[in-house]
C-alpha cells in the first residue's frame, strides 16, 4: 500500500481544484490532487479542450487547453502531488487527522480536505442508434478537431455542448449538421446566434434512428417530425451530445449534508457539515448559488484559507496580498509503500 502524508487533499482536479492547489501553495501547505481522470483539467480537458472560454477573469477568451495548462503552471512552484486515474472512495476521521483511501488502494493522510469535484463522476448519456459503431465513428466528447477535418460530422443534440461542438468542427469539417429533436435550444443565445450565421445545417424536430457502413460509419438516417421519409445522410463522424448523468458516487458515503441529492451543502466559509472538509466548485449549494468558473475560483480560495485555519487555528485567516511578499515555500508531500 501507498500513503501519502500531506496537509490537505485535494479531490478533484479540474480548474477550480488546480487553483485550489496554487492557494494552498500560497499558505504554505503541503497539497495532493486525486482525481479519476487520467489527466488534469476535469470536464474542462476530457469535453472542451479547444474551446474557447469567454468568462475568466482577465482573459477575453482562452481554450480550455490553454487555461488548465496556465493553472498548471501557477500550481507547480508548490509542488502539488497528483495521484490521477484513481477515485477518492473511503474517509476516515481520526482525532487529529482524516484519512482518504482511493481506488488504487493509496492512503491519504491529510489535515483537510476541499472537494472541488465539478459534478461528480460524469457518464454520457448513451445514442442507441449508433452504440455499434462506438470508437469507429461515433464520439461522446471532441477533445480534438483534428479527427475530423474533411469529414462530414453529424452532431446530436440541442445544449451548449452540441452547439458549441458544431461551430467549432464546422472550419475543418466538409460539412456539419446539428440534429436536435426538438424545436427549441438550450443552449446559451449567443452561441446561438453564433450558429445563425454558420454555415452549419440544423436539423430540429428530428433523431438519428439508423446508423451504417461496411465495418466503420458512413451514413446515418434522420427521422424528422412530419416527414414520411428518412433522411439519409453522408456520416463518418457522429458526436452524440446528449449531455451526462453526474454520480457523486463514494461521496455518497462520506455522511456530507447534500441538496437535491448531488450537491454538498456548504456555508460561508465553503465548510461542509463533516469537520475538516471543504468543498467549492459546481458540486456545492448555497442559497444564490451561480454555476461559473470564475464563481469557483473565489469559493475555491475561500475554502482554502479556511482549511488553513482548521489545519492551524493559529493561522491568519486572510493570507495577505501576493505582492506583499514572497508566499511561504510549502514541504513536500512524502508518499512511502
Amino acid at each position: 500500500m501507498t500513503i501519502v502524508d500531506t496537509d490537505l487533499l485535494i479531490v478533484g482536479a479540474g480548474p477550480v481544484g488546480l487553483f485550489g492547489a496554487y492557494y494552498a501553495g500560497v499558505r504554505g501547505l503541503r497539497t495532493a490532487i486525486v482525481d479519476s481522470l487520467p489527466e488534469v483539467g476535469g470536464q474542462v480537458s476530457a469535453m472542451y479542450p479547444e474551446k474557447q472560454i469567454f468568462d475568466i477573469a482577465g482573459f477575453p477568451a482562452v481554450s480550455g487547453r490553454d487555461l488548465v495548462a496556465n493553472l498548471v503552471e501557477q500550481a507547480a512552484p508548490y509542488r502539488p502531488a497528483y495521484l490521477l486515474g484513481q477515485e477518492a472512495q473511503d474517509l476516515g476521521r481520526g482525532p487529529a487527522n482524516l484519512r482518504v483511501r482511493t481506488s488504487t488502494g493509496t492512503e491519504i493522510v491529510c489535515r483537510a480536505v476541499v472537494v472541488t469535484g465539478g459534478i461528480g463522476t460524469f457518464t454520457p448519456r448513451r445514442l442507441p442508434a449508433g452504440e455499434d459503431y462506438l470508437g469507429r465513428g461515433l464520439d461522446y466528447f471532441v477533445p480534438s478537431a483534428r479527427p475530423y477535418e474533411g469529414k462530414d460530422v453529424v452532431v446530436v443534440g440541442g445544449g451548449d455542448s452540441a452547439v458549441d461542438w458544431a461551430l467549432m468542427l464546422h472550419p475543418v469539417a466538409r460539412t456539419v449538421t446539428l440534429v436536435h429533436r426538438r424545436r427549441q435550444f438550450r443552449a446559451q443565445h449567443a452561441s446561438l446566434r453564433h450558429l445563425e450565421e454558420s454555415p452549419v445545417s440544423v436539423i430540429r424536430d428530428a433523431q438519428v434512428t439508423v446508423t451504417g457502413g461496411n465495418g466503420v460509419l458512413d451514413h446515418v438516417e434522420i427521422t424528422v417530425a412530419g416527414e414520411d421519409t428518412p433522411r439519409r445522410l453522408d456520416c463518418q463522424r457522429l458526436v452524440a451530445a446528449l449531455g451526462f448523468t453526474a454520480n457523486l458516487g463514494p461521496l455518497r458515503q462520506w455522511d456530507l449534508d447534500l441538496h437535491d441529492n448531488r450537491h454538498l451543502v456548504v456555508d460561508s466559509a465553503m465548510r461542509t457539515n463533516v469537520p475538516g472538509v471543504f468543498a467549492a466548485g459546481d458540486i456545492v449549494d448555497y442559497d444564490g448559488k451561480v454555476r461559473l468558473i470564475a464563481v469557483g475560483f473565489g469559493e475555491v480560495a475561500t475554502a482554502v484559507n479556511n482549511a488553513a485555519v482548521h489545519i492551524d487555528p493559529g493561522a491568519q485567516l486572510f493570507p495577505g496580498h501576493s505582492t506583499d511578499n514572497p508566499a511561504p515555500e510549502p514541504r513536500r508531500t512524502t508518499c512511502r509503500t
